[in-house]
């Protein structure tokens, strides 16, 4: 709602890893943020299909996660997403968060 509100931005949810990856296929999104912790499929395997797809494999993705330790962050590194998102987050800085990340002026 904030990036809506506060940024202005278009945003595009999906109750599970299936629904976002079918949305990303279908609309082309200008990045997916992706929660880690999701049922049925995690973030790091709908992030790795999301990857396989080429219609979707140049998608920038920023993974949402409450683990943030130096091990946790360069697992996410390693599979290739573009950062990640500690939770708890602000919502009222998130915005600005993803627009610093992906190189986006504000």
């Amino acid at each position: 709602m904030s990036l809506e509100t506060v940024s202005g931005w278009q945003v595009l949810t999906a109750e599970s890893g299936d629904e976002g990856i079918t949305k990303a296929k279908r609309e082309k999104p200008d990045a997916i943020l992706l929660d880690a912790m999701m049922p049925s499929m995690d973030g790091p395997e709908t992030f790795q299909r999301l990857r396989a797809d080429p219609s979707t494999k140049q998608i920038p993705v920023i993974m949402f996660t409450a683990k943030v330790q130096p091990a946790d962050r360069k697992r996410f590194a390693d599979l290739g997403v573009k950062d990640v998102i500690a939770k708890p987050f602000d919502p009222m800085k998130l915005g600005s968060q993803i627009a610093a990340i992906l190189g986006w002026s504000v």
